[in-house]
């Protein structure tokens, strides 16, 4: 997906300048507005959160109702003017951040017809992740790029993981519904299934227990295990970060750019000087 640094303006020159004011925050307008969208974001947030509460929404409720619908209009024509100043205006659409600010309109919409989606508005909480860029810690945007390509180039890996775990609780689960004989909360092999699942992960919740002398002893090797399991994708994900880290040289603090030659100064992308 395309970074925000790669997007270009339309060629005319109120949108040349409206595309500065809404995608960078060199400026006084441009990091004015940068501001006001993050307060907007918090206040939407906190709307959805006091509008699950009873006794605030029926208090408030139309006062929520009317800031919601201010604040989302704000955020569809500030969405329009982003596709309109583009000039690539695919990809912005296509983007992580321009998917972001596409869900972070259609919750409000989908609730005209189906009003329980309105609080999937707490998505807006995502369009915090700019606060990076306006404070210029685009470097902290460039480590969670590195962990995302770790995670992915060790998917395989973690799928085989995932495959192992699921025969592996469904295999004790099946034997604990033979040992525990039908007792409460293990009626069933799913249902058997579902404590093996919460006790190898280490959750236990403690809504279902065995009660049996050997569905105890079972569940203790499930929960020693469990401690071994969960380091294993974290190994997995850790060991492809350093192999990573070591194949890559110098890396653009700004764009997180690797193609960089042993001795450039600049990048080649957006010319951010490099150590």
């Amino acid at each position: 997906m395309e970074r925000e640094h790669n997007f270009l303006p339309e060629r005319t020159k109120w949108k040349r300048q409206l595309f500065r004011i809404i995608f960078k925050s060199d400026t006084k307008m441009g990091r004015l507005f940068d501001l006001l969208l993050l307060v907007l974001i918090l206040v939407s947030t906190f709307i959805v959160m006091m509008e699950s509460v009873q006794i605030f929404d029926a208090k408030f409720h139309n006062a929520f109702v009317i800031l919601e619908i201010i604040i989302t209009a704000f955020f569809t024509i500030e969405y329009a003017l982003r596709i309109l100043t583009l000039k690539n205006k695919k990809a912005y659409i296509f983007s992580f951040f321009g998917i972001i600010d596409f869900l972070a309109i259609l919750p409000f919409y989908l609730s005209l017809f189906f009003p329980i989606t309105k609080y999937f508005l707490i998505l807006r909480m995502l369009r915090m992740l700019r606060i990076f860029r306006i404070l210029n810690l685009m470097d902290f945007m460039n480590d969670g790029y590195f962990i995302v390509r770790a995670m992915k180039n060790s998917s395989r890996k973690i799928y085989i993981f995932l495959l192992f775990l699921i025969i592996f609780s469904v295999i004790i689960g099946s034997m604990m519904f033979m040992v525990e004989g039908h007792r409460e909360g293990f009626e069933s092999i799913p249902q058997s299934v579902y404590w093996a699942v919460v006790t190898v992960t280490t959750v236990g919740y403690g809504d279902v227990s065995p009660g049996t002398p050997l569905g105890k002893f079972l569940s203790v090797l499930l929960m020693l295990a469990g401690y071994s399991i969960i380091a294993v994708p974290t190994g997995i994900v850790t060991a492809e970060m350093r192999n990573k880290r070591q194949e890559i040289g110098k890396v653009c603090n700004r764009c997180g750019n690797n193609d960089v030659d042993d001795d450039a100064r600049f990048c080649k992308i957006c010319g951010e000087k490099v150590i």
